[in-house]
C-alpha cells in the first residue's frame, strides 16, 4: 500500500514582534525604575545610569528626553509596560551624521530577542528618518549577549579599546561596533 501526503498551503509571515519601541509617556517611570534599579542592568551601562535607580531618576530622564527637539531615546514596551531603554546620541560638529546607540533591559526580559528587535527598528529609523549615515555602539568586551545582538544586527566589529572604560572600580575593555547606512542590511 501506497503512502499518501497531504500539502497545505502555507502563508509564510515574518515572526511577530517580541516588543514595540516607542516614544516614552510620563507614566512609564514606575515601571523604568522597577526594571531599571538592577545591579546586573546597571553593571553594562554608563554611569550617568545611576543605582539604585528611582522613579525619580526615570521621571527626570523622562522629562530631559521629552524637550528635546528631536526624538532619538525611546522605550522598550512589552504589553504596555516600558521595560528598557534604546536610544541613539547623536554626534556634534564634523560627527553629525553619526550617532552612538546605546539600551538596556529589564532582567527579566533578556533571551527573548527584544533587544535583538530594538536595535533592528531604531537603526532602521536612525538611517530613514533622521539622515544618519553610521551608528556604533561601544559594549563591554565581558558583555557576549550584547555583541551578539549587534553581530545579529549587521554592526561589524571595527576594534577593540583597551582600556577605555572605569567601571564599578575596574578598568574595562570595549569593543567598537558599527553599522554604514550604505552596507545596512537588517537580519529579519
Amino acid at each position: 500500500m501506497g503512502a499518501k501526503f497531504f500539502f497545505m498551503d502555507i502563508e509564510l509571515r515574518p515572526p511577530p514582534r517580541s516588543c514595540v519601541v516607542r516614544e516614552f509617556r510620563t507614566d512609564d517611570a514606575a515601571s523604568l525604575a522597577r526594571h531599571g534599579n538592577n545591579r546586573k542592568v546597571w553593571l553594562n551601562l554608563r554611569d550617568l545610569f545611576p543605582h539604585p535607580y528611582t522613579e525619580a531618576h526615570a521621571a527626570g530622564y523622562i522629562a530631559h528626553v521629552r524637550k528635546r527637539p528631536e526624538i532619538l531615546s525611546f522605550a522598550i514596551d512589552v504589553g504596555g509596560q516600558a521595560v528598557g531603554g534604546i536610544s541613539l546620541r547623536r554626534g556634534e560638529d564634523i560627527e553629525r551624521f553619526t550617532a552612538e546607540l546605546g539600551y538596556w533591559l529589564g532582567e527579566e526580559y533578556w533571551g527573548r530577542g527584544m533587544t535583538t528587535d530594538a536595535i533592528r527598528d531604531v537603526t532602521e529609523r536612525g538611517f530613514a528618518l533622521h539622515g544618519l549615515i553610521r551608528i556604533f555602539a561601544v559594549p563591554f568586551t565581558r558583555n557576549v549577549a550584547s555583541c551578539r545582538v549587534l553581530e545579529k544586527n549587521g554592526y561589524a566589529r571595527e576594534g577593540l579599546m583597551r582600556q577605555s572604560a572605569f567601571k564599578d572600580g575596574v578598568a574595562e575593555d570595549q569593543y567598537l561596533y558599527a553599522a554604514l547606512r550604505e552596507e545596512y542590511v537588517p537580519n529579519k
